[in-house]
């Protein structure tokens, strides 16, 4: 069976070809928040391993903590306040799999 290239990108599961999707979480360094974007990052990414071609946390400054799916920002700690995961769970469900049941989550 041949190996993907390695200039082939992401692909998503079952091998259809179409790029999987990148969340992004940008997080305070000033803060010290990268334990907490870390955490969440291992969430979404427990939850969503099949979904996500990507995870990438983001160094920021300014007391910033935004969560981002292809650059749409889902959440933002200004205006949100911080997250819970469930909640963050839940709108990157709605993105890269909707209709899908996140189990007790979704209660």
């Amino acid at each position: 069976m041949d190996e993907p290239s390695a200039g082939s990108g992401p692909q998503e599961p079952g091998g259809s070809g179409a790029p999987g999707r990148r969340v992004e979480i940008e997080y305070c360094t000033q803060c010290r928040w990268l334990p907490r974007a870390a955490w969440l990052a291992q969430e979404l990414l427990t939850t969503f391993e099949a979904e996500l071609s990507e995870l990438a946390l983001r160094p920021g400054k300014g007391g910033v903590f935004v969560v981002r799916v292809d650059d749409e920002v889902v959440w933002d700690r200004r205006e949100q306040g911080f997250p819970e995961p469930t909640a963050v769970k839940k709108l990157v469900r709605d993105r890269v799999a909707p209709g899908r049941s996140l189990g007790h989550s979704d209660r």
